[in-house]
């Protein structure tokens, strides 16, 4: 019996002061997060469960209210139990950017979520308190790449070079204009709405890091891959928007365009990590289906910059490697 599930349907009744409801599951994340859709005739809502023992609430309602105060579309907070890891939230729908993403609506849809993180990063952040996405943090997160990338799922020790590599992506990050980051700005926490596109959800891991961070999670998305000269259009219009906002005034496109690639290639070395840990940890591995894609992001990268050819050519070498995203 799910008892949790039970103490919601016995929050929910006190909170809609009605039994008269259904509920339903609406999906979960990689955390122990679950998310259930309430129906009462022609309204819904969604249920966060986070237990408390494993998550915490309060940054995603801090963050959600800082995000709402700056005009951003994301859920209200209808009713809260913290005590309890529950909360009632407005609902943004069930269709993800991921679901409608195609040919004739990328455009405008790439385009509606590069004016809402050009929003986001004019914010005032000195509104809200966030955790910085300092040396430290973006040095843990690529710990998970040797750990368990290559120690874990391929049974191979860390090439010397890694830790160089891994200074010099952390340099770059830190060296750009720091704003704030959703972290991870993707096509499954963009929600598609025909009034006000789009939702944004999952905003609770928020930090104040570097610029090019959420649009590279964007645009090099891990559950979609898009043609070189579509990513170099939407990369574009972003860099032009940002810089009418005075966000990058005195960054060219070329310094930009290295700042993106090593931004990526920090993320997606981390999520190769985290693939491997949601299925080796966590007994999640649909996750696992993503690391070709990842994958070949990191490869690419790598082949196009001189300093980055040892780690190219160590993943290419290992045919394990090699296979997996071919």
């Amino acid at each position: 019996m799910d008892q949790r599930l039970s103490a919601i349907k016995s929050w929910v009744s006190d909170v809609l002061d009605s039994e008269n409801f259904t509920i339903t599951p609406a999906s979960s994340d990689a955390s122990f997060r679950r998310y259930f859709r309430v129906r009462q005739g022609d309204s819904t809502w969604i249920v966060m469960d986070a237990p408390p023992e494993q998550e915490d609430t309060r940054p995603f309602i801090k963050v959600g209210q800082f995000l709402a105060s700056q005009s951003l579309h994301v859920p209200d907070i209808i009713a809260q139990n913290s005590g309890m890891g529950f909360l009632l939230l407005s609902d943004l729908g069930s269709q993800p950017y991921l679901d409608m993403l195609n040919n004739d609506l990328a455009d405008s849809l790439y385009r509606d979520a590069i004016d809402s993180l050009i929003q986001m990063q004019c914010s005032d952040s000195t509104l809200i308190d966030l955790p910085q996405y300092d040396a430290e943090l973006l040095q843990t997160e690529l710990n998970l790449f040797p750990e368990w990338f290559l120690k874990r799922h391929f049974d191979l020790s860390p090439p010397a070079f890694l830790q160089p590599v891994f200074d010099e992506l952390i340099d770059n990050a830190l060296s750009q204009p720091q704003v704030v980051v959703h972290r991870d700005y993707h096509s499954r926490n963009l929600m598609v709405d025909v009034k006000r596109n789009p939702g944004i959800i999952d905003f609770q891991d928020a930090v104040i890091g570097p610029i090019t961070y959420d649009l590279v999670s964007l645009l090099r998305d891990c559950y979609i891959a898009w043609p070189e000269d579509k990513l170099k259009a939407w990369m574009q219009y972003y860099f032009d928007s940002a810089q009418q906002q005075g966000l990058i005034a005195s960054c060219d496109i070329a310094t930009f365009t290295h700042w993106f690639d090593l931004m990526g290639l920090q993320r997606h070395l981390k999520v190769l990590g985290i693939f491997c840990r949601l299925n080796y940890r966590d007994n999640k591995p649909n996750y696992m289906a993503d690391l070709p894609q990842t994958l070949r992001y990191v490869q690419q990268v790598c082949r196009r910059y001189d300093n980055l050819q040892s780690l190219a050519d160590f993943l290419s070498s290992n045919d394990q490697i090699n296979a997996l995203s071919k």
